[in-house]
């Protein structure tokens, strides 16, 4: 707060509505407040954000990979609208899971104009009996995802079209089913499928996977309705004859361009490939760790069960999903032909000291002096370690700086090494 203050006198903008609670019951109050009254303002809002006010112990109480645990967003109750389900269509993704979407007559809600929501699974329809021409209430989840609440069915009129699960791919009529018994979502079977391959390239080309500038969905639709491309690694097949077949909008200096970042991005990297070919419920994160642990593309392909599932944060499932995914010969054939046109599938380590931390799992708390947090993990991982954001008992080194909190008394109990910053560096000379 006082920082905010001084802020304030300096000239900067800053927000009015701040207010320094003493306790939580303060915190509900004005939560409470603004729950009622928040249209008095001229800008729109879904909820506050609590802040621990204290640097000190902000620090002390440090980060996930994802958010600060020294701040919660404390949302608004969502705002309702009665709409009508005009149709319910399906969506293939790039895994081929089939997505009912509802199609509404617009309705506008909370700051924006809504036509359309996901239904999610078959399951979902099923549960809430929705149907074709039913009213329904919707919400946006979190403020930003539409969804449907419940159906109106004192409004029904007997004109309503109950919705079955198809018994074929609605883009190329192929077989459909489930990957396993306990699995929800359907998909569709067919690996030529190209609202699968669409999806694919989509996710591929994208800024946390490939990175590929210039190719946006319409142009890949046309693309791949033009069959220049049939499987992702035809994307490094493509050349300026195939690209200018495509005729309007597509002319020889965006050619060049697109195929200067195709060629780019060869040299991403390996977590990145791993991202963007699709396995099931990998992330950015979970594409990363893999990286780190097998090195290439080839470890990770023959990897057995037990070594994926012994990854922190890699449950049953997932491990089982990768494991099926790189013995898929589809699959197979598109990594044969990745390593042809010279993508780059393996990780070298290009610090001097030649992998010092292969293999370690490493993490750090408290205030570092020599470099950001952000550097030093930079460091562990270009020398083959994987830094950690929590302590746990996988954990091979836990590196201390000052004001060490939870962390520190956490390593102490499971017994995992401790260095201090000063130490760390010297023993390692890095």
């Amino acid at each position: 707060m006082d920082a905010l203050t001084y802020l304030k006198k300096l000239g900067f903008k800053t927000n009015e509505q701040t207010k320094l609670a003493k306790n939580i019951n303060e915190v509900i109050e004005y939560w409470k407040y603004w729950t009622e009254n928040k249209k008095i303002l001229d800008y729109d809002v879904d909820g506050t954000v609590i802040k621990v006010n204290s640097f000190e112990e902000q620090t002390r109480l440090g980060n996930t990979a994802r958010s600060p645990r020294w701040a919660i967003a404390f949302k608004f109750p969502a705002e309702q609208a009665i709409t009508k389900v005009k149709d319910i269509i399906f969506q293939v993704g790039s895994t081929g899971v089939i997505t009912p979407v509802a199609i509404f007559e617009p309705v506008f809600l909370e700051g924006s104009t809504v036509q359309r929501a996901s239904l999610h699974n078959f399951d979902y329809i099923k549960e809430r009996d929705i149907r074709i021409n039913d009213y329904v209430k919707i919400e946006k989840a979190g403020g930003i995802i539409p969804q449907v609440v419940t159906v109106l069915t004192e409004k029904r009129t007997g004109n309503e079209i109950k919705i079955n699960e198809p018994q074929s791919c609605p883009v190329c009529g192929g077989k459909v089913g489930k990957l396993n018994p306990s699995e929800v979502a359907i998909r569709c079977l067919n690996p030529l499928c190209k609202a699968k391959l669409k999806r694919n390239l989509e996710v591929w080309v994208s800024r946390d996977a490939m990175n590929i500038q210039g190719l946006g969905p319409k142009l890949i639709d046309r693309i791949v309705e033009a069959k220049l491309i049939e499987k992702v690694s035809d994307l490094y097949k493509l050349d300026h004859f195939k690209l200018a077949t495509l005729g309007h909008g597509v002319g020889p200096k965006m050619i060049s361009k697109i195929l200067q970042q195709i060629e780019n991005s060869k040299q991403r990297g390996l977590d990145k490939v791993l991202y963007a070919i699709g396995i099931p419920n990998v992330g950015k994160k979970i594409a990363k760790d893999l990286a780190q642990k097998f090195k290439s593309i080839d470890n990770l392909m023959n990897a057995e069960y037990d070594e994926l599932i012994a990854i922190e944060g890699i449950g049953e499932d997932i491990a089982q999903q990768i494991y099926d995914f790189f013995r898929n010969d589809r699959v197979k054939e598109v990594i044969d032909e990745l390593k042809k046109y010279g993508i780059k599938l393996e990780i070298e380590n290009t610090n001097s000291s030649n992998g010092i931390f292969n293999g370690m799992m490493i993490c750090a708390t408290g205030e570092l002096e020599r470099m950001p947090r952000s550097q030093l993990k930079e460091i562990i991982e270009n020398n083959g370690g994987i830094f950690k954001d929590n302590v746990t008992k996988k954990l091979d080194l836990l590196v201390v700086g000052k004001n060490a909190g939870s962390k520190f008394e956490k390593a102490k109990k499971y017994g995992i090494p401790i260095l201090t910053e000063e130490e760390f560096f010297s023993k390692y000379k890095i």
